[in-house]
């Protein structure tokens, strides 16, 4: 298969994590016979340095002509520090996310076994977790209307979804659960908000098309909860934007480490593939950050073209990293720790 992958590599650590993913899937590529022609462009803080916008229109024709686009990572402390930086580099990400319409972040959640030891919670409260979250991505409070009055005293941001950017999410999630443990969670806060109600009413009216999924309602604390008490109860669990991306990030420690989970962000014609992990700044050009999150969401690029072999000959070969002791000082605790790089060659070095 020839795929053209728009390479994003971005801010921070994304340039170094980015180059570990690349080699591990050229040599992926040349052992299954399949031809990968890389397309750089610019995105982030790196892109306002180079043209002054996070998102370049000439970014944005690769990404829209390219069969999927592997991302890096976003963000750089000079826009964090100023509230009054009027172009920040995720701006770029959010503009992305609606001009390619990935509406549906996909959030895998499970523990690796020679790591379950490293994770915050208790080996009996997290043993056979697998769920997966997914977050609706273009609309909701991040994209509504928002400003000030009062000369700046009052500040609003509002939350807005129509019955077809909900129905389109959950769609993908009764698919995902059919495909799974048939069990689907509609995660909102029905009882107060109007938006919320929206989406409970939405998937309730969709139960009938999908009538061996057994769903469940749950409000987002309750979730928030129970994510650190009993996650494996879950398997698949759709929500809106904002509640996605909490949720997502208190469900990525449950595996010991931000530097683990991939992602992806998928719309009705081209996928994109990224880290879950940020721009680490701190790190960025020291060759410590930690590259198996963009390998893995590598793996789930091959996913996304069913390869499924290819996509496993990666999974197996982070696991045995990580069971042998191949990994960046974050995972190390003492330990011998090896550069970012020296973790891709080795990767790349083992594909079986």
């Amino acid at each position: 298969m020839k795929l053209n992958i728009a390479l994003l590599a971005g801010d921070g650590i994304g340039p170094e994590v980015i180059d570990q993913a690349v080699k591990v899937c050229n040599v992926v590529a040349e052992k299954y016979g399949h031809d990968i022609n890389w397309r750089p462009a610019l995105t982030g803080a790196a892109a306002i340095d180079a043209v002054g916008d996070p998102y370049p229109e000439d970014t944005h024709k690769i990404c829209e002509t390219s069969d999927a686009v592997l991302f890096g990572a976003i963000g750089h402390p000079k826009y964090d520090n100023d509230p009054s930086a009027k172009v920040r580099p995720e701006q770029g990400l959010l503009r992305m996310r609606q001009k390619l319409g990935l509406f549906a972040n996909v959030r895998p959640t499970f523990t690796f076994p020679s790591l379950i030891d490293k994770s915050p919670l208790k080996r009996e409260r997290i043993e056979g977790t697998d769920l997966v979250f997914l977050r609706e991505l273009t609309g909701g409070i991040y994209f509504g209307k928002r400003g000030r009055e009062d000369d700046g005293e009052t500040a609003y941001d509002t939350c807005t979804y129509t019955r077809a950017e909900i129905k389109r999410l959950a769609q993908k999630g009764f698919e995902m659960a059919q495909k799974r443990s048939k069990r689907l969670c509609c995660v909102d806060k029905a009882n107060v908000l109007e938006s919320s109600r929206l989406w409970r009413e939405t998937v309730q009216a969709m139960e009938k098309d999908y009538p061996e999924v057994t769903v469940s309602y749950e409000f987002v604390d309750a979730v928030a909860m129970r994510l650190v008490q009993w996650p494996s109860e879950y398997d698949v669990l759709i929500t809106e934007n904002l509640f996605g991306d909490i949720l997502t990030d208190e469900a990525s420690v449950i595996s010991g480490s931000m530097g683990l989970m991939p992602s992806a962000s998928i719309g009705e014609r081209i996928a994109l593939y990224e880290p879950i992990h940020g721009s680490y700044p701190q790190a960025a050009g020291k060759d410590i950050a930690n590259p198996l999150a963009t390998v893995l969401s590598a793996a789930m690029l091959f996913d996304g073209f069913d390869l499924s072999e290819e996509a496993e000959a990666i999974r197996k070969v982070v696991n045995k990293s990580l069971a042998e002791g191949i990994v960046t000082e974050d995972l190390a605790e003492g330990g011998k720790s090896y550069k970012t790089s020296e973790v891709g060659n080795w990767l790349a070095a083992n594909i079986q």
